[in-house]
């Protein structure tokens, strides 16, 4: 995993957005902003994930496999949708079998993109109520276990007035120290 600032320069979502100089962000950073993340090799990666859900309270998980030819005609609709700005009242959680793509979360105050690249190993805690969005990189495939921690569900809250007064996003700000 590696996460730095969004450029925010127009053009394919999917292509990496670095600034030259890049602009890295460390894991220090990222864990100020309730980001989690592990790195777990796939090869006997069951266990593993399973201390992880078991420590958070995740009970429930399914499988999710992005591509072209799996989603057919609604891919590029579905490509768009995820890389709406949004937000949950639930953690998202991934944990990244093959493939890869980028996770982009705002940074409060400032409002920045951090672009968090993901590959295969990865395994990543978007808390709630934080603004993000996500996209399948130049090799267009991602599968993914998805673990929650009720009933599987992924509901987005694109961010508007209604968003920023949610009480997951309030709370949220709270946690990393911003706002009342």
């Amino acid at each position: 995993m590696r996460a730095y600032y969004f450029d925010n320069l127009p053009g394919d979502q999917r292509l990496p957005h670095d600034y030259i100089p890049s602009r890295p962000v460390s894991g220090e950073k990222l864990r100020q902003i309730n980001i989690n993340f592990w790195q777990i090799p796939v090869e006997g990666y069951l266990p593993h994930v399973d201390a992880v859900a078991k420590e958070r309270g995740y009970k429930n998980r399914d499988l999710i496999n992005v591509t072209k030819e799996g989603l057919g005609d609604i891919y590029e609709e579905k490509i768009k949708s995820f890389f709406e700005e949004h937000m949950h009242e639930d953690e998202e959680i991934r944990y990244i079998l093959s493939g890869s793509g980028f996770f982009d979360v705002r940074e409060s105050p400032s409002d920045e993109w951090i672009r968090i690249a993901v590959e295969p190993g990865d395994l990543l805690v978007i808390p709630a109520g934080i603004y993000h969005r996500f996209t399948l990189d130049e090799n267009n495939a991602i599968k993914a276990l998805r673990l929650f921690q009720d009933e599987p569900k992924w509901v987005p809250y694109n961010r508007g007035p209604e968003t920023e007064a949610n009480f997951h996003r309030v709370e949220y700000l709270k946690t990393i120290g911003v706002g009342a």
